[in-house]
């Protein structure tokens, strides 16, 4: 038996924890990470802008809008209107004085003359007021009559004094000169000589006197008599009043025509000034049409209208223009020109056409509710594709109830949006959804 001699030590195997090797693990640097993140949202970002609406567009279905086309053609330049038939000429029935209706003569709706009775009224107060101021008047003008006849006889009194006092002073001429000659010569007393002389001076000063007094009451009688004369003639034009407006209290008609409006009975009491009916002109007719402000500018008087009635076109003008406006529109009177339309009734609707211009070739688009939200300073255009519709700014004329006048900014053949804009009207672009390729 060999022995083995192992010349160098055997390494003895590690034991336990000495067998398990460490591995490094590798890790991204904190700005890569950061870099990556960063990537990322920035990719997001923009995805999130390329796919989701702007502000200032809007998708709308395509079939909420009504696309129309640029097209050439003849614009007529006319208004439709709505009127309603007015009597030419109405004349209003009111009380003068109040009273109680005694008889009532006429029906509403008759047709009455010039002068015909309607009504009745009885005013017992109005009465006895007229009796007293008729009395009052009366006393006063017999008063005054006899201030006239007094001053009459004033006058004849001043005309008597004034012929006496010229014969007087006839008589001491003549007496003063038979004496003047006889008395150089001793035949006539000095003393009676200047007695005469005295008495033909005292009768020219009292003449003189005479004929200054009887003008001085001339004049102040010829005064008062034109003052009492014009009381005279007021208090008898007060004194017609008064009857006149107990005259009124029977009702007539001033005028002939259509009696309506008029309802009242027996026994009814009647205020002062109220309305009691009017009287319409009999077979004459106007229409009253309301207008929109905004042609207020383009109506004028005398323009021509049109109105179709049982198959037949009648002739209009305007008459009167009432530029008052309400509820964002006025009223004209549109007058017939020539024969009217028979069997039309007051109160009767009907539609004229009003002609604003001669009908003239132009750019047209169909007229639609946009307009009453853009005033007619823009639209929105739709894109070849159909796809899009791009707001842009326009100018466009004269309207009707068909078609807008294009003056400038669209092409012919381009299409725009004629339905209302409302929801989006602040938008710049709209998507139309669905819309055919």
């Amino acid at each position: 038996m060999s022995v083995l001699r192992m010349d160098k030590e055997i390494p003895t195997p590690p034991r336990g924890g000495a067998m398990d090797r460490v591995v490094e693990t590798r890790r991204l640097p904190r700005r890569v990470k950061f870099a990556i993140g960063g990537g990322v949202l920035v990719l997001l970002i923009a995805l999130f802008v390329a796919f989701s609406p702007s502000g200032n567009s809007q998708t709308i279905p395509a079939d909420r809008v009504t696309v129309s086309t640029v097209s050439r053609g003849i614009f007529e330049d006319f208004l439709p209107l709505r009127a309603r038939v007015t009597p030419l000429l109405s004349v209003y029935l009111d009380s003068i004085e109040g009273g109680r209706v005694e008889k009532v003569l006429v029906e509403d709706g008759a047709s009455v003359s010039k002068g015909q009775m309607l009504a009745i009224l009885s005013n017992a107060e109005l009465q006895l007021s007229v009796l007293a101021r008729q009395t009052e008047v009366t006393q006063q003008l017999n008063a005054m009559r006899s201030q006239e006849l007094a001053l009459s006889q004033n006058r004849l009194a001043n005309e008597r004094n004034l012929l006496e006092a010229g014969l007087a002073l006839d008589k001491a001429e003549r007496q003063y000169k038979r004496e003047g000659a006889l008395a150089p010569e001793g035949f006539i007393a000095g003393k009676t000589f200047a007695d005469t002389k005295a008495d033909y001076g005292y009768q020219q000063t009292r003449l003189a006197a005479y004929k200054r007094t009887q003008a001085t009451d001339e004049r102040l009688q010829t005064s008062q008599l034109a003052e009492l004369r014009r009381a005279a003639v007021s208090m008898q034009s007060g004194l017609a009043l008064a009857r006149e407006n107990l005259e009124a209290l029977n009702l007539r008609a001033p005028v002939a025509g259509t009696l309506s409006a008029f309802s009242i009975q027996v026994g009814q009491s009647m205020g002062r000034g109220e309305r009691i009916g009017q009287i319409d002109s009999p077979g004459r007719n106007k229409l009253i049409a309301e207008v929109d402000e905004y042609y207020l500018a383009r109506v004028q008087p005398g323009q021509t209208a049109s109105v179709d009635w049982n198959g037949k076109s009648y002739r209009l003008r305007v008459g009167k223009i009432y530029p008052t406006v309400k509820n964002g529109s006025f009223e004209v009177d549109l007058q017939f020109v020539g024969q009217e339309p028979d069997q039309v009734q007051r109160g009767q609707t009907l539609q004229p056409k009003l002609t604003l211009g001669d009908p003239a070739p132009a750019k047209l688009i169909p007229n639609g509710a946009f307009y009453n939200d853009t005033g007619g300073n823009w639209v929105f255009v739709v894109t070849p594709d159909g796809r899009k519709a791009i707001k842009r700014p326009v100018r466009l004329g004269r309207r009707n109830a068909d078609f807008i006048e294009v003056l400038d900014g669209l092409d012919l053949g381009e299409k725009v949006l004629t339905s209302p804009y409302s929801g989006f009207v602040d938008k710049e672009r709209l998507e139309l959804e669905g819309a055919a390729k």
